[in-house]
């Protein structure tokens, strides 16, 4: 399926409500016919009652009622012909208008399985591009953890280091190239807020952006999440990745943080001297592709989409509204990707993570929320 918005896929909001129109105006003419055939039956059983109370009181008249009897005659047959092709005309119309109540129902339900699934698609698309993005930072983090920058500072810094005991001006000098590091790496990788480096003791011992958050540098973070799950990281091919947070030390801007241990020597299977912790900055990057779905003019009063981590919990949102607070009701009922009707008409569709090459995805979801027209 395309995950860009085709003439037919732009048409389809109106068309559907044609076609709704269509069903609409096809059970009022049946239902009009009905009325209106009943009233002519009515009349019809009306006249053949007079035709034949006319008939009785020409027999009682004897032979000057006879001509009045021919006619009462006559108007009976013609009642009863009418009768006929209402009777016929009712069948008619009931077999065609029902073909087409039919016809149109059915269409209906093509055009809201078409929306569902292009839904679905635009949901899959968001969620992919996200993927893919937090795959490149999940090469970034083992890449730049054997960094020798990094790699120095923390064998310095290491407790049963001799250097570190030998000089702390060596250490300094070590830091401060380690920070330089740093910025010129985050010079050009524009996504991240900050890159901290932290030693066993989850103490930080430098960051790429002082100038910008100087309390970062000597804060104790052994009690994160994220540096945890670096220092639990098995070898330099191994990454961890925690949910998106917002980072006091950071202005309190939301971020995602991927770690992975750094080790002796930048060796992949050599002892951890410390965690490398990368920030990206979720916010902007998040928005980007929630705003970025390829709605049409007509969808986007009315659609709200999302992104969910894997506890339903708001990520990412359209329309910038519960971020970290709110948690979507979303039902998937065991697919990974599908949708649903509320019972106001509301359309939901979700895809859930699918991964990328090494980056398998936190079980997070693209939802694409969409009022009835």
């Amino acid at each position: 399926m395309s995950y860009s918005a085709t003439l037919d896929e732009q048409k389809t909001g109106s068309s559907g409500s044609r076609q709704e129109q269509i069903v609409e105006l096809s059970r009022r003419v049946a239902d009009i016919a009905d009325k209106k055939i009943g009233s002519i039956n009515k009349v019809t059983q009306e006249t053949k009652i007079l035709a034949l109370n006319a008939l009785i009181e020409a027999a009682r008249a004897g032979q000057a009622g006879k001509g009045f009897a021919v006619v009462a005659d006559q108007v009976q047959k013609v009642s009863e012909r009418v009768a006929k092709l209402a009777s016929e005309l009712s069948i008619e119309l009931a077999g065609s208008i029902g073909n087409m109540t039919v016809f149109g129902e059915q269409m209906i339900e093509a055009i809201q399985l078409a929306k569902g699934e292009r839904a679905v698609d635009l949901a899959l698309n968001a969620i992919e591009i996200i993927d893919r993005n937090l795959y490149e930072r999940s090469c970034d983090v083992r890449w730049w953890a054997t960094d020798a920058a990094a790699v120095d500072v923390l064998q310095a810094d290491h407790p049963t280091d001799p250097e570190r005991r030998r000089g702390a001006a060596h250490n300094e000098t070590l830091s401060a190239h380690a920070t330089k590091r740093l910025r010129v790496i985050l010079n050009s990788y524009t996504v991240y807020m900050d890159l901290w480096i932290a030693n066993t003791h989850g103490v930080v011992i430098a960051n790429g952006r002082p100038d910008l958050y100087p309390g970062v540098v000597g804060t104790n973070v052994a009690h994160t999440e994220w540096f945890r799950a670096g220092m639990a990281t098995k070898s330099g091919d191994d990454f961890a990745a925690v949910d998106i947070a917002a980072e006091p030390l950071l202005g309190g801007k939301t971020s995602a943080v991927y770690c992975t241990a750094v080790r002796e020597g930048g060796i992949s299977n050599a002892k951890a001297i410390g965690v490398l912790g990368i920030f990206f900055d979720w916010g902007p990057q998040a928005d980007a592709v929630v705003k970025g779905i390829r709605l049409t003019e007509d969808e986007k009063p009315r659609t709200r989409c999302l992104l969910l981590n894997a506890k339903g919990r708001v990520i990412a949102s359209s329309d910038g509204k519960g971020v970290l607070t709110e948690t979507f009701p979303l039902k998937p009922d065991g697919q990974d990707k599908g949708f649903y009707s509320l019972s106001d008409g509301t359309l939901v569709a979700f895809s859930k993570t699918p991964g990328y090459e090494t980056y398998k995805g936190m079980g997070w979801y693209g939802v694409v929320v969409q009022r009835s027209e």
